[in-house]
């Protein structure tokens, strides 16, 4: 009775959780999707992010994100990011090395192919979950276990555009189950990223960017990010994001020096869990060495 009593909770942990990460503003943090985008700037790129969703509900989600990726020579980028996702009784870390290679498509083109090797650690903390007998074997086997993976990625962007298709993370794995039964599995993401930059005045102060990123997992529905942002004089953003049926959200970001970034973004929900939480908040900050020339390369848009 114990056992079953415990795979139907752990069932109801699994179906709350996310399967990947989820980041509100991924424009910034395209590492973690798609090995493709490593060095993609053109420059050694810091970044650290922290988001804690669902505020004032209990063991709602928590991530915290770290990476650094950079061009090595003309065609080659590298990159490594470590992602730890705190949800209820659950907590993953998953470390990830990056490696690209990129070919011109035009004078202000370029296609990128990328793979990604990543180390999962999961762990559940069957306390949490408040089982009648603490010290029951069943509850014994979930301390950090480790599960390798691989993906790769697509990535095709020039000055004022990006279109990106990538994997994760190709290997299916179970969590934990019960004799032949998966009761928590990791299933496939499908990702698809695409934005353009748009001038909107002679002098280029003025610069509007519409981005969407969609997700495709097996057995659960569609999810679309839809988002718009203004950058003036290359330093202060602003702008709004939608998922759909899921939140709306308003986010800001201002280039503090040539090399830092800060970034703020707001999540309202737009379901039945409103009456329920406070909204989430992710913060990040980037830093960026500047090249040879003294400055970076790419937009900062993406």
């Amino acid at each position: 009775m114990r056992k079953l009593v415990f795979i139907l909770m752990f069932c109801s942990v699994a179906g709350f959780a996310q399967q990947d990460a989820q980041f509100t503003q991924y424009m910034y943090n395209t590492i973690n999707i798609n090995p493709a985008y490593a060095g993609s700037r053109g420059v050694m790129s810091v970044f650290g992010l922290y988001r804690t969703q669902w505020v004032g509900l209990d063991g709602a989600p928590e991530t915290s994100s770290f990476s650094v990726n950079t061009p090595v020579g003309n065609n080659v980028g590298l990159g490594v990011s470590l992602v730890n996702d705190k949800i209820g009784p659950t907590n993953e870390n998953n470390l990830s090395a990056d490696f690209s290679y990129s070919i011109p498509t035009s004078a202000t083109a370029k296609l990128s192919f990328g793979i990604k090797g990543s180390a999962n650690i999961f762990k559940l903390d069957p306390t949490k979950l408040r089982p009648e007998n603490q010290g029951d074997p069943q509850f014994q086997d979930f301390e950090n276990k480790f599960t390798p993976n691989v993906g790769a990625g697509v990535y095709w962007h020039t000055d004022k555009a990006y279109v990106g298709l990538s994997v994760p993370n190709f290997i299916q794995t179970n969590r934990y189950d019960d004799n032949d039964i998966a009761i928590y599995k990791d299933r496939i993401n499908y990702y698809f990223i695409a934005g353009y930059v748009f001038d909107l005045d002679r002098y280029e102060t003025i610069k509007f960017k519409p981005a969407l990123l969609t997700k495709m997992v097996e057995g659960s529905p569609l999810q679309v990010d839809a988002s718009a942002n203004f950058m003036f004089n290359d330093k202060f953003v602003i702008g709004v994001a939608y998922r759909w049926s899921a939140s709306v959200s308003a986010l800001a970001g201002f280039q503090i020096t040539d090399s830092l970034y800060i970034g703020y973004a707001y999540d309202r929900e737009t379901t039945k869990l409103v009456n329920y939480n406070s909204g989430s908040h992710e913060i990040f900050l980037r830093f960026e060495f500047l090249n040879k020339y003294g400055r970076i390369t790419s937009p900062r848009f993406f």
